[in-house]
């Protein structure tokens, strides 16, 4: 191995760690081509012995959830509800019931569920690392080895991996796991999320990665995306040592969000119901930039009742009185489909009916929407913000404006698909506001699934192509004096937010435990440096170009 081996990849979690390796422990193996086939007598036992094994591991995770909390509990949780999938449970047993031996039905049928995932795309593609993990959790209950995962180090430890289920992440002590680094996964990966909530470095979508052995000295730098091997110790310990020094400044940052010169830029949370939104107001930010509200719709066989979704919006707006809310209606289809809503099976579903596209077979699902909306906002300041998403022309800005306008409610629209942004001139005339979606702008805008770990380097916000589309909304919306947000995880990078600001974007909305280090970070620039570090960028023909102008033009 080289000495000072860097290794680039894709940043998700700013910041800098110091510490030897360790991977995971081994995943059983498990070939159900050589496993003899149960006999008749034996099978219903076999069954028991598998779903006594789903159920054991399930319980295992719940019990991690209920010691968890945020998105590590949720995710825990949620990695317990496959493990219990009658689907796939279902399928298990189905197999053993033709002969199958357990552990061979865990794997047939997880590879059975894996195709399909797969082939649905989006999240679902997602959960295909989830049930894989799940699977090999069974197997080992069954096969009577360890349960795989990551293991407790002895000392300060960076976790690398091909790729982390939920289990592995949810349950880390960031004393004893510094960073994550993993082979495979993109920015919005679990990985990525658990990493945001534990304040840790993170880089994933890293080639080479499985040539660094367990042990080995590395620095990661989750700024700049990069794995250094054996490097400087010296110079490596000076590095997190200024990354705890930028650390400290974020932990005392409390707002409001504004540059060195004091160009005010609204720092806010991104929240799905009241329960987020009460934690969101935890953090130093000052209103809701998203309010995601298919929360209500998912997973129900019927749309609910506009009093149900009436006191679902008035929790979260009672949560930040006198603040500012920006509610997106429905962003359903796609990777989240509504059962009660009867869809044709879609080719491409990321470019279907989705988002307000809903409305034209379904107006009453948007109407009902609008009013409970409407509803919540009685006798409430300042006015909620409405916005749509999957806008893609001025006519559908113009044909949503028209009933939320009606209501008495602000008016504007999500920038996610190319051609809102290049006619952002004539959609910014028919509404009062936008808030660009950066992960499916980059998404549409190169051409490649946000969910795919082969395609990270594609879906990279820093891409200078959605940089300048980015650029392009800022420019129309400071030309008629509207505001242009930010509501992907574009905005929870400190270095981009600074970008974003310079190129005349007006809010910033993310999840929000990156609140604080955003506002931290503009808190010691200036307009002047944000906008160099905007045209560094956008000067640029790939994203780690994109990252290092920028950052040379903050540092000068």
């Amino acid at each position: 191995m080289e000495h000072t081996h860097v290794l680039s990849g894709t940043p998700v979690v700013a910041g800098h760690a110091y510490a030897p390796t360790v991977w995971p422990g081994e995943r059983p193996v498990y070939d159900p081509a050589t496993a003899a086939p149960v006999p008749d007598e034996e099978r219903e036992v076999e069954t028991k012995r598998f779903t006594d094994a789903a159920a054991t591991v399930a319980a295992r995770l719940r019990e991690r959830a209920s010691h968890a909390s945020g998105a590590a509990a949720e995710v825990l949780s949620a990695t317990a509800g496959l493990a219990e999938d009658r689907g796939w449970v279902g399928a298990a047993s189905g197999l053993i019931a033709k002969g199958s031996t357990a552990p061979a039905a865990a794997v047939l049928a997880t590879e059975q569920f894996a195709a399909m995932f797969t082939k649905l795309g989006g999240l679902m593609a997602e959960r295909v690392t989830d049930l894989n993990d799940v699977r090999d959790r069974v197997v080992a209950e069954l096969l009577g080895v360890p349960e795989p995962g990551v293991p407790e180090p002895d000392e300060p430890s960076v976790l690398l991996a091909d790729d982390l289920a939920p289990a592995d992440t949810a349950g880390l002590d960031p004393a004893k796991i510094t960073a994550l680094v993993t082979r495979l996964g993109g920015p919005t990966s679990h990985t990525a999320i658990i990493a945001r909530q534990l304040g840790i470095p993170c880089v994933v979508a890293v080639s080479g990665l499985a040539d660094v052995p367990a042990g080995t000295p590395v620095l990661v730098d989750g700024t700049a995306g990069t794995l250094e091997v054996e490097p400087d110790a010296a110079e490596a310990t000076a590095q997190v040592e200024e990354s705890r020094r930028m650390a400290a400044l974020v932990a005392s940052w409390s707002g409001p969000g504004q540059t060195a010169d004091g160009r005010h830029v609204s720092v806010l949370a991104n929240v799905a119901d009241g329960t987020s939104a009460r934690t969101a107001m935890k953090y130093p930010v000052e209103g809701v930039g998203l309010f995601r509200t298919e929360l209500a719709f998912l997973d129900r066989s019927d749309a609910p009742s506009v009093e149900e979704q009436t006191g679902l919006y008035r929790e979260v707006l009672e949560a930040f009185p006198g603040q500012k809310v920006v509610i997106r209606t429905l962003d359903a289809g796609s990777d989240k489909p509504l059962k009660f809503v009867t869809q044709l099976d879609e080719a491409n579903p990321a470019l279907g009916v989705r988002g307000n596209r809903i409305a034209g077979e379904h107006p009453d699902i948007r109407t009902a929407q609008l009013d409970a909306i409407a509803a919540a906002a009685q006798g409430r300041e300042p006015i909620p913000w409405v916005m749509a998403p999957m806008i893609a022309s001025a006519a559908e800005a113009a044909e949503f404006a028209a009933p939320v306008r009606e209501r008495g409610l602000v008016a504007g629209v999500m920038v996610e698909v190319p051609a809102a942004a290049i006619l952002a001139e004539a959609i910014l005339a028919e509404v009062d506001f936008v808030s660009i979606g950066t992960n499916d702008l980059t998404q549409y805008t190169m051409a490649a699934d946000r969910m795919s770990a082969e395609l990270a380097a594609l879906t990279d916000p820093w891409q200078p192509a959605v940089l300048a589309l980015i650029a392009r909304v800022a420019r129309a919306g400071q030309e008629v004096d509207k505001p242009v947000g930010v509501c992907g995880e574009a905005a929870a990078d400190p270095l981009l937010a600074c970008v974003l600001v310079g190129l005349g974007v007006t809010s910033l909305s993310s999840a929000p435990a990156a609140a604080a280090a955003v506002g931290a970070r503009l808190a010691q620039t200036t307009t002047d440096q944000c906008r160099a570090a905007a045209d560094a960028a956008l000067a640029t023909s790939d994203p780690a170009a994109a990252r290092a102008a920028a950052t040379a033009a903050l540092e000068s």
